[in-house]
């Protein structure tokens, strides 16, 4: 396991090196972006920072940033026996993907899968087969519906909480990362920066954390998630800045905008997900689509007000 750990580290060495020369500049005709994921995904803290940042930096191009996360989900359709206590499997994304992408008619995609990917289990050669199949096929579906998709590896699992899936997640994401060269997808590596920022961290810090639970970021986890995801969007004015009060704070009414524009996330994420359909229980009922759009409406229109104030 060390060695194979060891192995990718390298390898994603030798790749970071070529990074930072690379980025996506988001065509001028995409307005809807949409995000899939796991609960990281859902919990949607990182989506929020991103939306607040390109509202007050670009709020001429109008993005609509939809969060489609549902929590367990896998691109893989495995799940653990006996998962949440036996009460339901891990919902896979096959089983919706097609009605998200009718529904949403997204221009751009992003997806965050890996973190459940593995079922929480030491590497296994099958699992992995099952996840790369899956990503294949998101990826495969996305271009089928004529839409442009950026990958995006899964987070860290912190191995003081299991040193074996924290190695599945490496190879995962080293994986992915390798699908830039080997299939020309783009693809935004969070993995690495937050396994290089947590090193340093607990070289300060031995107690410091990004999760408490290891999979779960905290919000300084979902900034530097946020970050590197704007860094790769061409975003490079971030590049300096640790958390989210430091990237708005330059700007008059920062922390409303951001306010608003969470408040706004957490309704439509529940809007679309009950629109969509999905079969993960225990998710909140969101507001029916045409009631949530005429309060989206009310709160964009506040955020517009807060921008003018010079």
């Amino acid at each position: 396991m060390m060695k194979r750990r060891l192995f990718f580290v390298f390898f994603l060495v030798v790749l970071q090196l070529q990074v930072f020369s690379q980025s996506y500049s988001i065509p001028d005709d995409v307005e809807r972006i949409v995000f899939l994921g796991n609960s990281i995904t859902y919990g949607g803290k990182y989506i929020e920072y991103i939306d607040a940042y390109m509202t007050i930096n670009h709020p001429e191009k109008g993005y609509e940033f939809i969060n489609v996360g549902l929590p367990s989900e896998t691109v893989s359709g495995l799940s653990e026996e006996n998962h949440a206590g036996g009460r339901f499997p891990r919902p896979d994304l096959h089983e919706r993907l097609e009605r998200v992408l009718s529904q949403t008619k997204p221009d751009l995609v992003l997806a965050c899968y890996g973190m459940n990917d593995g079922i929480y289990k030491p590497f296994d050669d099958a699992r992995f087969e099952k996840y790369k199949a899956g990503i294949n096929w998101l990826d495969a579906e996305a271009k089928k519906a004529g839409v442009e998709i950026i990958h995006i590896t899964p987070p860290i699992y912190d191995e003081r909480r299991g040193a074996a899936y924290a190695n599945v997640l490496d190879i995962y994401a080293s994986w992915l990362v390798s699908n830039r060269y080997t299939a020309d997808w783009d693809v935004i590596d969070i993995h690495w920066p937050m396994q290089k920022s947590l090193e340093q961290q607990r070289a300060q810090d031995s107690t410091f954390v990004f999760a408490r639970d290891g999979v779960h970021p905290n919000d300084l986890g979902h900034f530097l998630m946020a970050k590197q995801i704007l860094l790769y969007l061409g975003e490079s004015q971030i590049s300096n800045t640790n958390d989210i009060k430091a990237a708005l704070g330059g700007y008059q009414n920062g922390e409303k905008i951001l306010s608003l524009v969470e408040q706004r996330q957490q309704m439509m994420k529940h809007a679309w997900l009950t629109a969509t359909g999905h079969l993960r229980p225990g998710v909140k009922v969101g507001l029916p689509m045409e009631e949530a759009q005429s309060e989206l409406e009310v709160m964009s229109a506040e955020i517009r007000t807060l921008l003018k104030q010079k």
